[in-house]
């Protein structure tokens, strides 16, 4: 095991007083915007290392390898992306219409969805056979948990499936085509896009408290 003194680099930085460690956490942010802005083949080693200004030492006491870091990065987009549209999906709702903008929020608040994270990890998929793997399985688990919401209420097996994978597909393809729309601009439309993915009219006041409740989020 390396030693202490060995085990992380300590380096000034801009704007900041006294000595601060590199830390696990400012190797991964920076890996997971390198991955973003750049692509996975930018996420090497040496290059992240001269982007903190620290050496390899470092990165080793963190991470056992490039395969270690790059697996850690989709554990984090499995368990952030992933994760909040399972758990939106299965809150408890009055409505279909309110189950529907409960996973909505994922589309409108990057803390719960980051969908440049998931555009740069689909790119990352053509490349591995593995990732790619990985990518389907959890496009499926997406699907299945809204396709489990519809079930909860009331719709029969092969039109939840179905309203799931609409519902699910349309945003990917939002993102994947970089449709870019005014905040505003999507809760006007709201309404009619819960219409079309239920299939029923919103009740009275719940695109209204969505609206109050999002805006503040879409603002930071």
């Amino acid at each position: 095991m390396l030693s202490d003194s060995s085990a992380e680099d300590v380096v000034r930085r801009p704007g900041l007083t006294g000595n601060t460690k590199v830390t696990r956490e400012d190797w991964m942010k920076l890996a997971l915007e390198t991955l973003i802005s750049e692509g996975v083949e930018a996420v090497r080693v040496l290059a992240l290392g001269q982007k903190l200004n620290v050496s390899r030492s470092s990165f080793y006491w963190y991470f056992k390898s490039r395969q270690d870091l790059l697996d850690q990065l989709l554990d984090h987009w499995r368990n952030n992306n992933t994760r909040f549209i399972v758990e939106q999906a299965a809150r408890p709702a009055a409505s279909i219409t309110q189950a529907v903008l409960n996973v909505f929020e994922c589309w409108l608040d990057e803390s719960l969805f980051n969908p440049r994270l998931d555009f740069a990890v689909r790119a990352w998929s053509r490349q591995s056979a593995e990732v790619h793997r990985i990518v389907t399985e959890e496009d499926d688990a997406r699907v299945d948990a809204v396709r489990a919401m519809f079930s909860r209420h009331g719709y029969a097996d092969t039109e939840a499936f179905v309203r799931a994978r609409v519902l699910y597909f349309t945003q990917i393809g939002y993102y994947s085509l970089e449709i870019v729309e005014p905040v505003g601009n999507r809760l006007f439309l709201t309404p009619a896009y819960l219409l079309t993915h239920t299939g029923k009219e919103p009740r009275k006041g719940e695109v209204e408290a969505f609206a109050e409740k999002m805006l503040p989020r879409t603002r930071g």
